[in-house]
């Protein structure tokens, strides 16, 4: 109940939902622009959004059990398990996701890391700031002789399969021991619950590492560290370098748009990138408050895309936004498209 009220409080709104405002649930990912979207639609149309920021897992969950109008998760779903829940699902913004960390001294963007090396951290091989690997990418920066504490996510996460996708792809040993999924057995370490939860456990930990979407990164003032990309530069994370990993993006090549980003070729391109998704019932029992939450995403595309910028999130392709609405014919209630 804390965390509904926190959400709810955050939003803008109270917990008593008004008759036309729209709920959803799921990714902590895009959490920072789905408030802010709220609060600029609830001044323009008069209706509300209600979104707990419970974490992709949770998302899915609730969207299957019809107790939200959407879902959200970073992890796409595959087409068959779309299609065995008559599901439709389309993207909103890209993001990207960073390794942060507490080290006194260390700015943000002050510590290169590689793909390897973070996944040799987080596989618990790699234990000291001191290690050599590290010195090597970071020749005259002063770090500390002390063990590297490792912070994850403790609950189903899409931000944790984007990073761990993206450990599996850079890392052949993490791919066959531990691998990508939304929850992983992380060798080493200690959780915190939702983008909230590992900003808040690494500013309190020192010395330690973790990875969250680059919006908390930045409002918690945390320090990032660069990642060696696929053409094997340092890119700084942000607009630039989150549509340059998304330039080549087929966006058709995989049911309900659900591509992914990470690693991409290109000099600029941030390497650990991913879009976000929404999940709706094709089948609409509640026809009223689907069409609500996808004019809600409707007013998003049109009108949403500099406060997206501004938080570091990539909005979509005019003929990406273009596509995902003509899908939307898709969702229906006896036969005819709710929007």
């Amino acid at each position: 109940m804390r965390k509904f009220m926190i959400v709810a409080a955050a939003l803008g709104f109270s917990g008593v939902a008004q008759a036309a405002d729209i709920t959803g649930a799921g990714a902590t990912f895009p959490f920072p622009i789905y408030a802010k979207w709220a609060e600029a639609y609830k001044a323009s149309s008069g209706n509300g959004l209600n979104y707990q920021s419970i974490g992709s897992g949770g998302g899915i969950r609730q969207i299957k059990a019809k107790t939200v109008d959407f879902g959200a998760s970073d992890m796409p779903l595959k087409g068959e398990d779309l299609a065995k829940d008559n599901l439709a699902q389309f993207p909103t913004v890209m993001g990207a996701v960073v390794p942060v960390v507490n080290i006194e001294g260390i700015k943000p963007g002050g510590l290169k890391l590689t793909g390897q090396l973070v996944a040799e951290i987080y596989g618990g091989t790699v234990t000291k700031w001191t290690d050599a690997k590290i010195a090597a990418l970071n020749p005259g920066v002063k770090l500390p002789d002390s063990n590297i504490t490792v912070v994850y996510r403790s609950d189903g996460s899409g931000t944790t399969f984007v990073f761990t996708e993206y450990l599996s792809r850079v890392s052949a040993d993490w791919k066959a021991k531990i691998g990508a999924n939304t929850s992983v057995q992380f060798p080493v370490g200690v959780g915190g619950k939702g983008n909230e939860g590992v900003s808040a456990s690494v500013k309190q930990i020192a010395n330690s590492i973790g990875y969250v979407e680059f919006a908390y990164a930045k409002q918690n003032a945390l320090s990032h560290a660069l990642v060696q990309n696929a053409d094997g530069q340092f890119p700084e994370p942000g607009m630039k370098s989150i549509q340059a990993a998304a330039a080549n993006a087929d966006w058709d090549s995989a049911p309900g748009f659900g591509i992914l980003l990470n690693n991409q070729k290109g000099a600029d391109a941030w390497p650990i990138t991913s879009a976000t998704f929404i999940l709706m019932h094709k089948n609409a029992e509640k026809p009223e408050q689907a069409k609500e939450a996808l004019k809600f995403f409707a007013w998003a595309y049109k009108d949403g895309d500099k406060l997206a910028a501004d938080l570091e999130y990539v909005p979509l392709p005019a003929n990406v936004k273009a596509k995902v609405q003509d899908s939307w014919k898709a969702i229906v209630n006896n036969g005819k498209p709710v929007m």
